[in-house]
This record gives structure tokens, C-alpha cells and sequence, in this order.
């Protein structure tokens, strides 16, 4: 989503199509079958042969009384334990799995070693997952933000605490401009100013509102309304389809503002000038003018950008172009804020001249302008960075990132887990029972914790995870439909699965990290 500051523009993030690419299937069975070869296993006539993870050969007795199993290479499912001196079984030619090949071309290591997980592909395993189809978790609210003040059209409206600091300073100038005005107030114009602050920012709230509002109108999802420091935010979670669209939904915000500067000057019109309302609604028509012509002003991260965004999309067909036009009209805005506010108002443009030039006034025009002209500049950095996020999210594909996985039974010894893994190329190991079917997924971090000499007698179960809805992610997953699922329910490890129901592998959070500072790091 796009981080947008100032007043009454809406940030958004992304809907951009994501691929569906065609990885291995698999078959399901009972857990005890022999697996079929995959499209992506070719034969190996030789076969590899059994050896122990961390270079054990030998595997002493568990003290539980658990018997290590030496597996058939080919196994991808439980196998019934063995004595340990029976010899392990000859891997037929047409049942040996191998790896996909690393996406980074680094050498493969041997799994459960200390080493770098980044060894990566797309792989499956043929337990049965019992979960129906693969269907992503459903997305969770993100923390509020400050405290909420209602859910309007659905959409939940959080204060935050910087909004608390801003009525206060509001508070303090309105009311020594009453002083001026109305200095038979006294005290209570304190309580009138407080009550400006109120209505301005209620007035912010309808411009956020109208955002929204048009957002829900052409379905895109909104996640809530701050009200915060110099304005508010609509956080729209995903981009306009079209720069048309683009463009309203950026335009209304303002419109909506002019359309209350309007009512309250036609309201001003029917009460005394010199009285208290006349002056509550001649600061709130001034305010809304403000408000509506600043975020006009075209340069991202303002209404104003989005709509210069969407006129140089529609030219070039390219919402990318758009961007890094508006985004740098932004920043040559943010300078421009920065020198001509101060120089506006001391030379009188804006008003009474100043009587104290190097005084206090001068002060609070150059740090009014120097907090602006930052909002804008680091908004409309912020636009740039997303849109090329947005520009290489695609390229994060769950089936790509996805570990291939060998199930196992609870009480089978770490070493031999770790041992069936190496010699079918995985990396990721599925805790299932009698059925096959999926109970956890043993954490890769807890193997590298476990030292070689007592992996024979610990088994996988006490280094597991259990499963839950949110870690079963559909292998279909990409982009940011992908990083919200893994947002809305973090977790390690997340078991990847087919539309069908079939294990697909395990999908680690580091792995996907790692691919998304690569994806960033190349250039646009």
C-alpha cells in the first residue's frame, strides 16, 4: 500500500495480475505407497545411496525405544522402522526422487546442517493433505493505529495519537486569533478553538470518506481511515484497475472539500459576522478552501499527484510513467513549499505582512513550511519505492519459493528424518500420522538447534509446529495476495498446497524475505 502523508489522500497498494505457472503435480495415496515419479524427477539408474545427515554412519538405538528406520531413498512417505541392522532397502531406478533445480545456482547443502537456507525450488511431497483445497488464509485486520471511533460503510475510523498533539496546537492559534476577534471571550475561547479543531478534522473525515467511498463503489477493498498528524489517510488496499478510475477516485477527496468550503460560506451568510459563529464557520470555509486547493496541487503523495498520475497513464498506457512523472512533480513541489511559503508570507501574499520579521512568526512560517515540504518529499519517495514494489511483487510466486518435503511419522529419530530428506533433495520435513495425513511442520531452526550426536534420539514431533488454517497457503499465491496471506498469519514454515488438496512442499517465510530484497535490489 502505498504511504501517503498529508492531508485527505488516499494510499493504496496493489492488484496486479499474477501468473499461474505450471509446477509438478503429484498423486496422492495412502502414506505407505511408493510414490510415483514425477514430470520433474527424472531416472537415475545408479540410485543414491543412504547416508546419514552430518555424516553419521551409523545410527545408534533411541532411547524411547523407537527404532531408527533406514529408509528406502525413494520413500517420500512414512516407512515402518527397521532394526538398525538391517541393511537399507535398494532404491529402484524409477522411484528416485531428486530436487528441483536452486533458483540461485548455489550448491546444494545437506539439510539440517548450519548452512544457508537459500537453497530453494519448487517441490512436492505425496502425504495427503486432508485439508480440501489449498485456499489462502483470510486476511486479518492490521492493528488499528489509535483508538476507534466507528465503522462507517463498513470501514473501521481510527484517531491517532498525533491527532491529539495537532488539536492542541490548533486549539492554541485559533484561540489567539479569537483573542484578537472576540477578546470578550476570555477563557471560553479556548473551548471554541477546541471545538474548530473537532469540526476541521470532521471536515478531513468526509474528505477521507468520499476516497472510500468511491473505492467501495469500483470494489476496491479499504482498510480503515486514520485521522492523524497534517490530515488523514484512507488506506485503499488495492490499485485503480484503470487510469479513469484512477483519477475519480483521486478527485472526489478535494471535490468534496469545495463542496463544504461552499456550504459554509452559504451558512455564513445567515449569522452576524462578528459573533462566534461567524467565525466557527469562516474558519471552517477557509480550512476546507485549504484543504481542497493544497491537495490539488499536482505532485504524489497529494489527490493532485494521483490525478497528474492517471492523465500521464492514460498517455502512456504505463501506470509506471505516471508515477515517476507525479512522483518527481512531488518532489519539486516539496522544494518549492519549502522556499516560497515563508517568502509568501513575510512579503504579505498571504495576508498581513509580519510586523517581527526575525521573530517568532518568521519561525513558525519557516517550520510550518520544512514540515510540509517533508510530508510531500518523503511521500512522494514513498510512491516511487512502492511502485516498484509493485512492479516486481509477480515475480514472488509461492510455487517458485516452495521447499520440497518428505513426510514423516511423529516418533521417527531426527536423524533418520533428516537422513530421508538428503537423499530425496528436500529441504522441509511433514509431520503426518498413520493416514498420511498432515499434523506440523518441524522447524528448520529447531533442527540446526538439535546437535548431530543426539538427533538419533530425538524425534521429529518435539521439534514441530502444529498446523493451522492460516499455514496451509494455496500454491497458486503470488505477489501481494501471497505476502498478505504470510501478514495475516506469521508463522516460520507454511505448508504449501495444490488447488486439489495434494501437498505441494513447505514454504519458508525466510525464503521468501530473501527473494523480496532480490526482486527489489533489480532495477525497474
Amino acid at each position: 500500500m502505498d504511504e501517503s502523508g498529508g492531508s485527505g489522500q488516499p494510499r493504496s497498494g496493489t492488484d496486479e495480475a499474477t501468473e499461474r505457472h505450471e509446477g509438478p503435480q503429484a498423486s496422492t495415496g495412502p502414506a505407505a505407497d511408493a510414490p510415483r515419479p514425477g514430470p520433474e524427477s527424472p531416472e537415475d539408474p545408479t540410485g543414491p545411496k543412504p547416508t546419514e545427515a552430518g555424516g553419521s554412519t551409523e545410527t545408534p538405538q533411541p532411547a524411547e525405544g523407537a527404532e531408527p528406520a533406514t529408509h528406502h531413498p525413494s520413500d517420500e512417505s512414512p516407512a515402518t522402522p527397521r532394526p538398525s541392522d538391517e541393511p537399507p532397502a535398494t532404491p529402484r531406478p524409477s522411484d528416485k526422487p531428486q530436487a528441483h533445480p536452486d533458483p540461485t545456482d548455489d550448491p546444494p547443502s545437506h539439510f539440517g546442517a548450519p548452512s544457508d537456507p537459500e537453497t530453494t525450488g519448487a517441490a512436492r511431497t505425496l502425504a495427503k493433505s486432508g485439508s480440501g483445497k489449498g485456499r489462502p488464509p483470510r486476511r486479518e485486520k492490521g492493528p488499528g493505529g489509535g483508538l476507534l471511533m466507528g465503522r462507517p460503510f463498513g470501514v473501521p475510523v481510527y484517531v491517532a495519537p498525533s491527532w491529539f498533539l495537532v488539536a492542541a496546537l490548533i486549539t492554541w492559534v485559533f484561540g489567539g486569533q479569537l483573542d484578537r476577534v472576540l477578546p470578550e471571550l476570555g477563557a471560553l475561547r479556548y473551548l471554541v478553538s477546541l471545538f474548530f479543531a473537532v469540526a476541521f478534522y470532521a471536515s478531513v473525515l468526509v474528505h477521507e470518506l468520499a476516497h472510500t467511498v468511491a473505492a467501495l463503489r469500483f470494489g476496491l477493498p479499504v482498510r480503515r481511515i486514520q485521522l492523524q498528524f497534517f490530515g488523514g489517510v484512507s488506506e485503499i488496499e488495492k490499485e485503480s484497475e484503470t487510469p479513469g478510475r484512477e483519477f475519480v477516485l483521486a478527485f472526489v477527496g478535494p471535490l468534496l472539500s469545495l463542496v463544504l468550503s461552499g456550504v459554509f460560506y452559504l451558512a455564513m451568510q445567515t449569522v452576524e459576522p462578528g459573533t462566534v459563529p461567524g467565525v466557527l464557520l469562516g474558519g471552517l470555509m477557509i480550512s476546507n478552501l485549504i484543504v481542497a486547493v493544497f491537495n490539488l496541487l499536482p505532485g504524489l503523495p497529494l489527490d493532485g499527484g494521483r490525478m497528474l498520475r492517471a492523465v500521464v497513464w492514460k498517455i502512456t498506457g504505463k501506470p509506471m510513467s505516471g508515477t515517476i512523472a507525479a512522483a518527481w512533480v512531488g518532489r519539486a513541489l516539496a522544494v518549492s513549499v519549502l522556499i516560497g511559503l515563508p517568502l509568501l508570507t513575510q512579503s504579505g501574499a498571504l495576508g498581513d505582512a509580519s510586523e517581527d520579521i526575525g521573530g517568532m512568526d518568521t519561525v513558525m512560517d519557516a517550520l510550518l513550511a520544512a514540515i510540509l515540504a517533508a510530508i510531500i518529499w518523503t511521500g512522494a519517495g514513498n510512491s516511487l519505492r512502492m511502485a516498484r514494489l509493485r512492479e516486481h511483487l509477480p515475480e514472488l510466486r509461492a510455487r517458485a519459493l516452495t521447499r520440497r518435503a518428505v513426510p514423516v511419522e511423529t516418533s521417527t529419530p531426527l536423524s533418520e528424518a533428516l537422513r530421508r530428506a538428503n537423499d530425496a533433495g528436500a529441504r522441509a520435513l511433514v509431520v503426518v500420522d498413520a493416514d498420511g495425513q498432515p499434523l506440523s511442520l518441524v522447524r528448520e531452526a529447531a533442527i540446526v538447534g538439535v546437535p548431530e550426536h543426539r538427533r538419533p534420539w530425538v524425534a521429529v514431533s518435539g521439534l514441530a509446529q502444529d498446523l493451522t488454517d492460516g499455514m496451509r497457503v494455496s500454491a497458486e499465491l503470488a505477489g501481494e495476495d501471497l505476502l498478505d496471506a504470510l501478514r495475516a498469519n506469521p508463522a516460520t514454515e507454511y505448508l504449501v498446497v495444490e488447488e486439489s488438496g495434494e501437498i505441494y512442499g513447505v514454504l519458508s517465510a525466510a525464503d521468501v524475505e530473501r527473494a523480496f530484497v532480490k526482486a527489489m535490489a533489480r532495477p525497474s
